[in-house]
């Protein structure tokens, strides 16, 4: 049997909350079914990782080149939305990103590794940008990718639609919501 972590993607404030710099008015359509996402993980005893867009304040950072700056190091906007972000158990980690994937300049690819993880589900936010970028580097990192349709999306719709298409399609799977929950079992 495949070994399954969760990865949470951007839960923060910057895109969730309506006064978050990044907030859009789709994003909050995300939160149930993350939460869901997370419960089925968490009753499983499997490995749930919550990802953290972070940035220093007062310093260059390459991806403010296409960005404005966001997502400020202990800002409201860094923080994690009510109800989500690790809970302290010892099955849930945090990463923090300076860039779109999850995986690139962090440890996540060996933390995994050592866990004994083949598989990753991956959800949150934004679908075209930090969910796909992750995504991509979990391939290349040599796992079975899965997004959970309803557990992410984007403030371009289209964009959203397109890229899942492509994750079905070169990178992973890309199944409904009860599929994503079951695979933690």
């Amino acid at each position: 049997m495949t070994r399954t972590a969760l990865l949470v993607i951007d839960m923060q404030n910057s895109f969730l909350h309506p006064q978050g710099e990044n907030f859009y008015p789709a994003a909050p359509e995300v939160l149930a079914p993350v939460q869901r996402l997370i419960a089925a993980a968490r009753a499983a005893g499997a490995v749930v990782v919550h990802v953290a867009d972070r940035h220093r304040d007062g310093f260059e950072d390459f991806e403010q080149i296409r960005l404005p700056r966001h997502c400020v190091h202990g800002s409201h906007n860094a923080a994690f939305y009510e109800g989500f972000g690790p809970v302290g158990t010892a099955r849930e980690i945090l990463i923090e990103k300076r860039r779109y994937s999850a995986f690139f300049a962090t440890d996540l690819g060996l933390f995994l590794r050592e866990q004994g993880v083949g598989r990753v589900v991956i959800c949150g936010v934004k679908t075209n940008v930090c969910v796909r970028a992750t995504t991509q580097d979990a391939f290349a990192n040599g796992l079975q990718v899965v997004v959970a349709r309803e557990a992410t999306n984007s403030n371009r719709a289209h964009l959203a639609e397109a890229t899942l298409e492509d994750i079905d399609r070169y990178f992973g799977r890309v199944v409904p919501l009860a599929e994503a929950e079951g695979m933690f079992a």
